[in-house]
């Protein structure tokens, strides 16, 4: 009986070790942390911006003197600076741009008469109010719009040369979507109505009133600054 004891004891002794020593860290010293993900911060359109921008767009006078002038179309190429501020969701900003236009047409609405028309100047101080998902902003936009704008009307019989030439001043809607492909680069595509206001035209010193208006499509880069 004593016998069995005696190894019943030795038994549970020499198991100890081996089950503190499953316990204990490895040589390679105290057990290493789990790694942490670390999210990254979310992207935020606040901030003032620059950029450039390059488009196409068609013109057109009302009334009668489209008739006479026809409409017009070509490329415009143009800076711009911004800033925006998000509050959420929300991005509320203003921006400006100045753009040289090659918007021109010209045509024979009569024998013996030619006419052509142009954009050669644009500029705009809109505000813009968007949705941004991270980095993507979905945005419309409004505000004030200004060209140049030139008519000349030639005629052979009776003779006589009409040239109309100034700075108008209007309006601009328009909407867009820009997408920010690093934390300072982002790009944007757009289209753009402006309404640069009335004006009368003469033919023969008969007066042609009418409003002249642009469609703009274009795609721009920005820097965040």
């Amino acid at each position: 009986m004593r016998m069995r004891n005696l190894i019943a004891l030795m038994s549970i002794f020499s198991a100890a070790p081996v089950a503190v020593a499953a316990d204990l860290p490895g040589r390679g010293g105290a057990l290493s942390p789990a790694p942490m993900f670390v999210q990254n911060a979310p992207f935020s359109w606040s901030g003032f911006y620059a950029g450039l921008n390059a488009g196409y767009g068609w013109g057109s006078y009302s009334k009668a003197a489209n008739t006479i002038m026809g409409k017009q179309s070509g490329g415009e190429l143009g800076v711009q600076v911004g800033y925006n501020y998000q509050y959420g969701n929300l991005v509320l900003g203003v921006e400006g741009d100045v753009n040289g236009s090659w918007l021109s047409g010209s045509r024979n609405p009569l024998v013996g008469v030619a006419t052509r028309g142009s954009l050669d100047w644009y500029g705009t101080l809109r505000g813009r109010a968007g949705f941004a998902a991270d980095r993507a902003l979905i945005y419309v936009t409004g505000g004030y719009a200004g060209g140049e704008v030139k008519s000349n009307i030639v005629s052979v019989a009776p003779a006589f040369v009409e040239t109309t030439s100034g700075w108008r001043n209007g309006y601009a809607l328009g909407a867009g979507i820009e997408y920010a492909f690093t934390n300072s680069i982002s790009a944007k595509a757009e289209y753009m109505y402006m309404n640069l206001g009335s004006q009368t035209l003469f033919l023969a010193n008969l007066p042609a009133p009418s409003s002249y208006s642009a469609s703009i499509i274009r795609a721009g880069v920005n820097y965040h600054f």
